[in-house]
């Protein structure tokens, strides 16, 4: 049983990391580009104007999708409570797979529509 608590917490963290990040990005841009800190892609690091555009974006989609994630990450675990440790490792693998790819890949389709270079 602990490895199905292990596991929920651990797929609960990107969500709570969403909000977390989301928030600081959201509210407190990096005042410039770096390769430290931020929300650094080759997209948002082209020049000043789309870093803090990328940053600003970022932080409230991640706010709201960290709230939106929260959820249907708790409750997909809820049906596994006592089966085998393979099943339950299996299982956070694809939750937190599935979160990544909508936290990145959702963000980047946006900045590719809207700053167009």
């Amino acid at each position: 049983m602990w490895f199905w608590w292990f596991t929920l917490i651990s797929d609960l963290l990107i969500p709570l990391i969403m909000l977390i990040a989301g928030r600081m990005m959201w509210k407190h841009c990096p005042g410039t580009i770096n390769m430290v800190y931020g929300y650094r892609t080759k997209r948002s690091m082209k020049n000043m104007d789309t870093w803090k555009f990328a940053h600003q974006y970022a932080g409230k989609l991640w706010w709201k999708l960290g709230f939106i994630l929260l959820i249907p990450s708790f409750l997909i675990h809820i049906p596994f409570y006592g089966s085998s440790d393979d099943v339950i490792g299996t299982l956070g693998v694809y939750v937190s797979t599935i979160q990544m790819i909508i936290l990145i890949w959702y963000l980047e389709i946006h900045l590719m529509k809207t700053l167009k270079n």
